[in-house]
């Protein structure tokens, strides 16, 4: 599985060096918020490094391609996900091919968006956390969709926003950190904003 994933993560940054860098990233951006194992900020990066002044640009394409891609697996949470209580064979096939899903994980998370709602969302948007699981567990637990649709746009658009203003200004100097620190980065960045709307929702609004 590990070599698999290796030579997908390989053939979409092959994709930077073709005139179709810009629409591949916005199908990877689509594919990843439901079923596609690499996160597009791979492609994101090297398109913008290849093409400086264009990085706000490909941010825009990647933050469009993966709301509406998130909004493709709400719906296939919400209608194709759960028969009753059971599992589909739609659900079946993810669970036992798809990397980063399973039955405990689905679970996990339910438990999580009763405590959080929003913040889930949120959370997984921008950080590493595999969106594709919430965007379909959402449409399966019946989640709000304008809260959905909000917390999506909010996450992605910081997420892939903050890769090409990094780029943007830096350029190539910047890679190095990218790759090495930004996870990291993004996990304060969201514990800092987790922290206000907390404090903002328990504290001034009461």
């Amino acid at each position: 599985m590990v070599k698999l994933i290796r030579q997908i993560y390989d053939w979409v940054l092959r994709w930077a060096n073709t005139p179709y860098g810009t629409l591949a990233l916005f199908l990877f951006s689509f594919a990843e918020a439901s079923f596609f194992p690499i996160p597009p900020d791979v492609l994101l990066i090297a398109l913008a490094l290849g093409t400086q002044r264009k990085s706000i640009f490909f941010a825009l394409i990647c933050s469009l391609g993966s709301v509406l891609g998130g909004i493709a697996g709400y719906f296939i949470g919400h209608y194709l996900w759960l028969s009753g209580e059971s599992f589909t064979a739609f659900a079946d096939f993810f669970f036992n091919n798809i990397p980063g899903f399973s039955k405990d994980l689905y679970f996990m998370i339910r438990e999580q968006y009763n405590i959080y709602g929003f913040l889930i969302i949120f959370t997984s948007g921008f950080t590493p956390i595999p969106y594709k699981i919430i965007t379909i567990s959402a449409g399966a637990f019946n989640i709000s969709f304008h809260l959905f649709l909000i917390a999506s746009i909010i996450s992605r658009s910081a997420r892939f926003f903050l890769i090409s203003i990094l780029i943007y200004k830096y350029g190539k100097r910047i890679r190095y950190f990218i790759d090495k620190y930004f996870n990291f980065i993004l996990m304060i960045f969201t514990i800092l904003l987790v922290g206000g709307y907390i404090l903002f929702q328990y504290i001034i609004l009461r």
